[in-house]
């Protein structure tokens, strides 16, 4: 009898399931859905990004609704990975039937692209014993910030973890949170070395304790589902949460001499490192190349971009208001704007105008904003505008990791995904020029598929 892996992937904007046979290891269905889940638009002084977890898990119920019943029963082990860096706080598990589970008792999702920890916010709190910095958007940064802004509202719960944990704990029914080190680290306070919190930094600094998480290995089980859920029997082993990167990576990283760019909503680069790597005893905050826990005590070398395809949104977003502005009784959807943008940039090979694409800002640089320079009257057209955008992306990109660097690591291959780089000819055309390196497409790096490969090999 056939037996199946799920695998669960909870992004920024969207929701994928997979269904993984388990002896060929074949995709068997997949369902994803957008979760429209935006419910601040970073408008004001603290540039907040915050999600609505009733609309997320909303969109993964209709997700699993939309898989095989018969295969789901047959599914013997549960992956989740998810958007990392970011906190949802709770007070229990909550289902409210046999086969769903609702958010109700949790706070809204503070996501990674959250602002509000200004620099002068970050630089009062105390320095992390771990080789990663801490930034706005960080689990425990934000919990600081809410320590010191608004200390009432964590009075309120009593765990607190990723969004992608609270899906785990709530499937196991725990009554507090799992989590990897691939997670933990994307919080901040976390010494990937030993495995452990800050805990003597964190409680000098009046951390409520009692919020972190509870560590354990990356591939390693969270526990049993406690209820059937969409068909899937009681009793089936639901590993720990992971993050999406190291599962994106894990889906379609075949030799260790390549290379994985993945530009979605943001844009990464990343490469294995050496398997007797190991990271700075102490963070590096100007430092555009950061190392993620991956498995078996292994590490990621990252460039992670928090400019990707949020620039082409807010571009595309700022054309549309402009002709909503001059009423000029022109209706283009996103899909056809996009469409019509990359015909003119690919007729434009080239573009002297020069995008810095930071309107998001990064985080080893979170004064430095975008520019426009070079303007003349030659390079004012759509296609000339678009072409340098798309430029800027991959140029920012690799003055975070040089195709120097790419080398020195071994690199002899780039494998392209992503939504916004497979679905844009211009950027694949830029990536080829920036790097100059063979670039592979076609091998896309999915989380949810990933997150399955990874327990089918621990199953």
């Amino acid at each position: 009898m056939r037996s199946f892996i799920l695998g669960v992937d909870i992004g920024t904007t969207s929701v994928k399931v997979v269904l993984l046979e388990k002896s060929s290891k074949a995709i068997v269905e997949s369902q994803v859905l957008p979760t429209k889940s935006d419910i601040t638009d970073g408008a004001g002084e603290t540039y907040m990004r915050e999600q609505d977890p009733i609309r997320i898990i909303g969109a993964l119920n209709r997700c699993m609704s939309q898989l095989s019943f018969d295969k789901l029963q047959h599914v013997c082990g549960i992956g989740v990975s998810g958007q990392m860096h970011g906190v949802l706080f709770w007070k229990g598990c909550n289902r409210s039937s046999e086969d769903y589970f609702n958010s109700e008792g949790c706070s809204q999702l503070i996501t990674w692209q959250d602002g509000r920890c200004s620099s002068s916010f970050l630089s009062s709190l105390p320095n992390p014993q771990s080789h990663l910095s801490v930034a706005t958007g960080f689990g425990c940064a934000t919990i600081f910030w809410y320590m010191e802004h608004r200390p009432e509202f964590v009075k309120d719960f009593e765990v607190a973890g990723t969004i992608q944990d609270y899906v785990v704990s709530v499937l196991c029914g725990l009554k507090d949170c799992v989590m990897t080190p691939q997670n933990a680290a994307s919080w901040g306070f976390f010494n990937c070395s030993s495995h452990q919190w800050n805990t003597d930094i964190l409680k000098a600094a009046g951390f409520p304790l009692h919020l972190l998480p509870r560590c354990v290995p990356s591939g390693g089980l969270a526990g049993h589902t406690c209820f059937n859920w969409h068909g899937i029997p009681v009793g089936t082993p639901v590993a720990a949460a992971l993050g999406d990167l190291q599962c994106a990576v894990y889906s379609c990283l075949s030799v260790q001499t390549d290379a994985v760019i993945n530009i979605s909503t943001s844009a990464q680069l990343t490469f294995t490192m050496p398997g007797d790597f190991k990271p700075a005893d102490s963070p590096e905050p100007a430092s555009t190349i950061s190392y993620f826990p991956f498995f078996n005590s292994s590490y990621l070398a990252v460039a992670a971009s928090m400019n990707g395809g949020n620039v082409l949104a807010a571009f595309v977003s700022m054309l549309s208001s402009w002709i909503l502005e001059l009423d000029a009784g022109v209706e283009l959807d996103d899909c056809s704007m996009y469409e019509k943008l990359n015909c003119l940039a690919e007729s434009q090979n080239n573009s002297d105008l020069r995008v810095t694409p930071t309107i998001l800002a990064e985080r080893h640089a979170p004064l430095s904003l975008g520019q426009v320079t070079n303007i003349s009257t030659s390079n004012l057209s759509l296609g000339h505008v678009f072409r340098a955008i798309c430029h800027g992306i991959l140029g920012n990109l690799s003055s975070m990791m040089p195709a120097t660097r790419l080398r020195q690591g071994g690199v002899s291959r780039i494998v392209g995904s992503g939504s916004a780089l497979m679905r844009n000819a211009v950027l694949r055309q830029e990536l080829e020029k920036v790097y100059a390196l063979p670039v592979v497409y076609g091998q896309d790096a999915d989380a949810a598929v990933g997150v399955a490969m990874v327990l089918c090999d621990r199953l």
